[in-house]
């Protein structure tokens, strides 16, 4: 479920921490691989702090009618508060899910709510039209119960300022993984039997990450090999480092991954650049890793072989 270019990222990330904590050390790969795991990490307990957030905001209804109920001198109003949110067949759905069970218990995320801020958006959502139509319609039936979470996520949660500020806060990694936390989240809901949380990385993405990071390591001289020669007046030494780890994990991705297009690996690095690094950062690369394609494709020596990783 994870995407490639988030793995990229990921990556590059993980090599850019190796490199500058190392203090221009040679570097191994058991270091960068435990902060690679580190990044997929994060990326699963955002995911479940998100769909949490959604669950808390739903389930606020027993806890405000509680509260209503236990005040001094009720009103009728106060006593009659309309609970059907809490037994919302999506939200029981998700609640039973083992996947969900099971993560619930790894990672605890009752620790990260922020309960004032869920109540104010609880409190936000039952002025709403949708919440009221919901709450006067006694019957339930799927698409109802979809929407009204739907909502509370798309158009209270991620609108939020205060929510965002509350998971960046949490989370280093939104600024890099939130599009696709989105998306992750939107699949979710729509199909929760669907996932296992402990399996966000497919077997073959996990593979493609953690050998396109040793590949890197393992075959920096090799790399080196095809990068310096294009770099003309440009000392290898002046580089910016993210720039080189970019060019290195696009080299490699040439000669080691069979099953990506060339094309595919230099947009990739490409906009990778322009989103991480220096304003020219995207044209340079782009020159470099267009010429070692060229260079590849003319003296026939484009045979990607699959990397295997020393043990």
């Amino acid at each position: 479920m994870i995407s490639r270019r988030n793995i990229r990222v990921k990556v590059m990330q993980a090599l850019y921490a190796s490199e500058t904590m190392e203090d221009n050390q040679p570097i191994n790969s058991i270091q960068p691989r435990k902060l690679l795991q580190k990044h997929f990490d994060l990326s699963k307990q955002l995911l479940v702090h998100i769909i949490n957030s959604i669950c808390e905001v739903a389930r606020y209804v027993e806890e405000d009618a509680r509260n209503r109920a236990s005040k001094h001198l009720p009103s009728a109003e106060d006593l009659s508060v309309n609970t059907k949110l809490a037994g919302n067949e999506l939200l029981w759905i998700i609640n039973e899910l083992p996947s969900w069970q099971a993560v619930v218990k790894e990672e605890k995320p009752a620790h990260w709510v922020n309960h004032d801020l869920i109540k104010k958006i609880y409190l936000q959502l039952v002025t709403t039209e949708i919440y009221q139509t919901y709450i006067a319609t006694p019957s339930r039936d799927k698409k109802s119960e979809k929407a009204i979470l739907d909502y509370i996520f798309s158009e209270l949660l991620l609108p939020n300022e205060d929510f965002i500020n509350h998971v960046e806060e949490l989370f280093t990694n939104w600024q890099d993984d939130g599009e696709m936390i989105v998306l992750l989240v939107n699949n979710f809901l729509s199909k929760p039997h669907t996932y296992n949380f402990s399996d966000l990385l497919s077997e073959e993405k996990s593979k493609f990450a953690f050998n396109l990071l040793k590949a890197v390591i393992e075959k920096n001289e090799v790399c080196m090999e095809y990068i310096k020669p294009k770099l003309k007046n440009w000392d290898a030494e002046r580089i910016a480092v993210l720039d080189m780890i970019l060019m290195k994990m696009g080299v490699c991705e040439f000669l080691f991954f069979e099953t990506i297009p060339p094309k595919v690996t230099i947009n990739e690095y490409i906009d990778l650049a322009k989103e991480y690094s220096t304003p020219q950062s995207g044209q340079f690369i782009n020159g470099i890793l267009d010429n070692i394609h060229k260079d590849l494709v003319r003296d026939n020596n484009l045979h990607k072989i699959s990397f295997k990783p020393n043990k």
